[in-house]
């Protein structure tokens, strides 16, 4: 996960249709581990999500439980102190990682930080490698319809962006979807949110 600020730019690789999932719940919530990972610089390894002294996400554990997630572990991914993203693993059991499987998380978040670097230095200023677009969902149309809505409303893209994963959340839709629609036109905000509704 490719992250800026406190907040995901979007998935970059994912390995299966959980890692899928743990990538865009948090993306769409703002919240998890890999988050904390980034924001600490630091490794998270909640090898117990059902444990009450692991850190504790509100919204997000309880959907990874649903998926069958026991334990989550996140790694930095950067090179000294220029932060990139994170680097997830979990486990349908319990339980904390062996040395071994720690020692390999730390080296492949290595690798992909370097990796990242590497290839964004023959992109052009301003622009992503086209290696690491392809394949990556960095949700474009949700900052798309971020910036939409904090010029529409006069607010800050980040409250903006706050009010469409907000919006998705109600609704129990993925937060590509809640944008395409604000995008088209189809979803209409104010500045009341009571009466935020659809045409």
């Amino acid at each position: 996960m490719l992250l800026s600020d406190d907040h995901s730019k979007g998935s970059l690789c994912r390995t299966d249709d959980v890692a899928a999932f743990i990538e865009e719940t948090q993306y769409a919530l703002g919240e998890g581990p890999s988050i904390d990972a980034y924001l600490s610089g630091r490794s998270v390894l909640a090898q117990n999500l059902r444990s009450l002294s692991v850190p504790h996400w509100p919204v997000f554990t309880p959907l990874a439980l649903d998926k069958g997630i026991e334990a989550i572990f996140s790694f930095p991914v950067r090179i000294g102190a220029v932060r990139l993203g994170a680097l997830n693993v979990y486990r349908s059991e319990t339980g904390a990682l062996s040395t071994d499987q720690r020692s390999d998380a730390l080296v492949l978040s290595d690798v992909a930080a370097r990796t990242i670097v590497s290839l964004q230095a023959y992109a052009a200023p301003g622009t992503l490698s086209q290696e690491i677009e392809n394949g990556a969902n960095f949700h474009f149309v949700v900052h798309q319809a971020a910036g939409i809505l904090s010029e529409q409303l006069g607010i800050s893209v980040q409250d903006a962006l706050v009010r469409i994963r907000a919006r998705a959340f109600t609704d129990d839709r993925s937060i590509d979807d809640v944008a395409t629609d604000i995008v088209n036109h189809v979803l209409l905000f104010d500045n009341d949110l009571s009466n935020e509704d659809k045409d």
